[in-house]
């Protein structure tokens, strides 16, 4: 009696699962296109509740995944990976998007940038101001290329350091 009254339990618990386990109903691609374009638009108030104060997970989740990035970026056919998503994304698409969402997007986001912009650049434009130049030389001189890659050897030393402080 005992085993009968476990058997029907456990079949009591299997019959929602049952449908699961035939064929999976999908609704068709055209379906999901619609209701993915009626209903996600209206989730910008959700997506500015929720993403505005979640920069501190997002920094902890970011910096805790960094041995996946390099797992990742170093796996054996990334380069093979990489260009087959740009193929399928391809260059149609690429100008698709620049015309229907980034020509809208992009005096709003220079805008919304100019802070970062200015912190960005700033520990830059202050590396140059620092340098002092050897003379310039007559047009054509091979010790003008000196002059270019003093600000070369200077930038480079700078944006390394800037990573390495997590700036």
């Amino acid at each position: 009696m005992k085993k009968k009254i476990l058997w029907l339990l456990q079949m009591a618990l299997l019959l929602p699962v049952l449908p699961i386990l035939g064929a999976i109903k999908v609704k068709s691609v055209s379906e999901v296109r619609d209701k993915w374009l009626d209903v996600t638009p209206g989730r910008a108030s959700y997506y500015e509740k929720e993403a505005s104060v979640a920069g501190a997970d997002w920094e902890k989740g970011a910096s805790d995944a960094s041995g996946a990035f390099k797992a990742g970026i170093s796996a054996a056919n990334i380069e093979q990976l990489f260009k087959g998503g740009i193929k399928r994304a391809g260059a149609a698409k690429y100008e698709r998007k620049v015309k229907d969402v980034g020509v809208v997007r992009f005096s709003q986001g220079v805008s919304a940038a100019g802070p970062d912009f200015e912190a960005g650049v700033s520990p830059f434009l202050d590396e140059i101001a620092k340098i002092t130049l050897d003379p310039r030389q007559p047009r054509g001189s091979e010790a003008n290329y000196g002059r270019v890659r003093m600000i070369g050897i200077a930038l480079h030393k700078k944006r390394l350091a800037l990573r390495a402080a997590g700036s």
